[in-house]
């Protein structure tokens, strides 16, 4: 079975964790896309030369660089995938939009709507009826009981209920 190749944006600790996702998600990681030649395996511009329209994964933590790269992304034409750890719980009918994470541990409830861009980070409980907004980060182990509505580019802190 042939696996599907995918680039991670950012190379720091969130691009590692996405990375761990992508992989238990059956993807074959191919390197990090980072501004920071140290830190990536290539930049924006040798990906766009050499790699255009292999599937590019947000690995970065910073929610308005998350936004600015996504919309890179997009321009480019570039498939930027949704990466669900087979160890969350999702409701059948939660909805993740394009570009989320969500990490092991975390539960989203019925009729939850994560927006493009938005990451549920490890444990977190989202609640039916939420909508947590673009670009927004929930941290590990926050609580959202039901109908709660997080803004775009929000950051709700580790443990916050």
């Amino acid at each position: 079975m042939e696996t599907t190749k995918l680039f991670i944006y950012g190379a720091g600790g969130h691009g590692k964790v996405v990375a761990d996702i992508a992989e238990c998600c059956g993807f074959e990681v191919a390197g990090f896309i980072d501004d920071d030649p140290a830190k990536g395996d290539l930049s924006f511009a040798e990906y766009c030369a050499n790699h255009a329209g292999t599937p590019v994964a947000l690995g970065l933590g910073g929610n308005r660089t998350r936004a600015k790269v996504y919309e890179q992304l997009k321009q480019a034409k570039t498939p930027v995938p949704a990466l669900i750890h087979p160890e969350s719980i999702i409701a059948r009918s939660a909805r993740i939009g394009e570009g989320g994470v969500v990490m092991a541990g975390a539960v989203i409830n019925p009729d939850a709507l994560i927006e493009r861009g938005a990451i549920i980070n490890t444990a977190c409980v989202i609640e039916h009826d939420n909508v947590i907004g673009e670009f927004a980060h929930i941290s590990p182990k926050a609580a959202l009981a039901g109908d709660v509505c997080v803004g775009a580019f929000a950051h709700v802190g580790i443990g916050a209920s």
